[in-house]
């Protein structure tokens, strides 16, 4: 080969380096010219996430793409403004909120819901939660859910509250009744008696009854009745009274502890006692003199008659004075009254002697013939019965009805003299 063909030969292939040279000058310049075509033509888009703003630029056709080729991944749940499938425009803002979990508690139970809303109140409307006047909700309604997305509602109900005297319907959502007195701010003394246990749970429609116990101090003055003191008197005849002295009632001051439930006394107990003033006894003279009667004469009176004043004279004379006493409901009757014959059981003529003291008895009690001293009456002898006269009944006989109606019916003393 000559120097001449080897000659042609480098220039000819340093011709097509040059050619490869300028080809590929012009490839990158082409291909840088498509990249700043290509970036020049992105759009910018600003997306608010979390409190951040961050830039991007896309040749994304819908929001969600725009999303997408930047790793945004968009939940079920999340909230996109402008929405997910709006067209992308230059310089457009696209605001996006994560949505979160949330666990509402209410009534014991409890339900989770997705949210992108932050206030409780909100978080509440959103899962149509309807909260009554009187509802308890943790947090409160105007803050922030927390961490921990959670959101308890007690929800009210009515409770019977029984308060000593009072009563009334309140609404609570206390879960005890020791939370319950707690809440409605009801104390308690140490007296105070609660009539359901503080660990008792509490349910719609429960009653809590609170008795109110108090102790008191009462003072009192009371009046102590006198003793009756008789005496024997010689100057007094007998069955004849006197009062020597009238008695004087004395007085006593008592301290009471008095205890009360709903202001209603329930136990009183005597404590202190004092004498302020003692009694002083009634005094009374009681005759003892023995007034002595004459019978009347023989020519005054029948052979029944007769027999009759022999029995008034020995009774006037008294006999002893040591006798059985007993006490009698006494009523007085006339030798004239309705049915009557005027002669006694014992044959003794009232008709015919009206101012003879003789007495009806119960033969079972006082034995006929029996002499008597019957108080307010006097000395008599137990001379008649009578269809009513049983036990411890007496009939007096007295001289006319007038006397009879003003005797009426009394209690008296009377002593069985033999």
């Amino acid at each position: 080969m000559t120097k001449r063909t080897k000659g042609n030969r480098f220039f000819q292939s340093l011709k097509i380096q040059r050619i490869a040279a300028g080809i590929a000058v012009l490839a990158v310049f082409v291909t840088v010219l498509s990249l700043v075509l290509y970036e020049g033509t992105k759009k910018t888009v600003t997306v608010a996430a979390d409190g951040e703003t961050t830039e991007l630029k896309t040749h994304a056709a819908t929001v969600a793409d725009a999303l997408a080729q930047h790793d945004i991944e968009v939940g079920p749940h999340d909230a996109v403004t402008p929405a997910a499938g709006t067209p992308v425009e230059d310089g457009m803002t696209v605001d996006w909120k994560k949505a979160r979990p949330v666990a509402i508690s209410m009534n014991n139970d409890s339900t989770t819901i997705w949210t992108t809303e932050t206030s409780v109140g909100d978080i509440l409307d959103a899962a149509g939660v309807e909260l009554g006047e009187h509802d308890g909700v943790t947090p409160a309604l105007g803050s922030t859910v927390g961490d921990k997305g959670e959101i308890t509602v007690d929800k009210a109900f009515q409770v019977t509250l029984k308060d000593g005297k009072k009563s009334k319907n309140v609404w609570s959502t206390s879960t005890t009744v020791a939370d319950f007195l707690k809440n409605e701010n009801i104390q308690l003394s140490e007296l105070d008696r609660l009539e359901s246990d503080q660990g008792q749970v509490l349910l719609p429609k429960s009653v809590v009854s609170i008795v109110r116990v108090e102790k008191v101090t009462d003072v009192v003055e009371e009046t102590t009745n006198f003793d009756v003191k008789t005496r024997a008197d010689e100057n007094l005849l007998k069955g004849h009274e006197k009062v020597v002295r009238e008695g004087e009632k004395g007085k006593v001051r008592k301290r009471f502890e008095i205890v009360k439930e709903n202001g209603k006394e329930v136990s009183r107990k005597l404590v202190a006692k004092h004498v302020v003033a003692h009694p002083k006894p009634k005094v009374i003279s009681v005759g003892s003199k023995v007034e002595l009667a004459s019978a009347a004469p023989a020519a005054a009176v029948s052979q029944a008659s007769a027999k009759t004043a022999s029995v008034k004279t020995s009774v006037s004379r008294g006999g002893s004075e040591s006798g059985k006493v007993m006490y009698m409901n006494a009523t007085a009757y006339t030798a004239h009254c309705t049915g009557c014959s005027g002669i006694t059981a014992t044959g003794i003529n009232l008709a015919a002697n009206p101012s003879l003291k003789v007495i009806a008895v119960d033969p079972g009690v006082i034995p006929l013939g029996s002499k008597v001293w019957v108080e307010g009456y006097g000395y008599a002898v137990a001379g008649d019965t009578g269809g009513a006269i049983k036990g411890n009944r007496i009939d007096l006989h007295v001289p006319n009805d007038a006397a009879a109606r003003q005797f009426g019916r009394r209690q008296v003393k009377i002593k069985v003299l033999n």
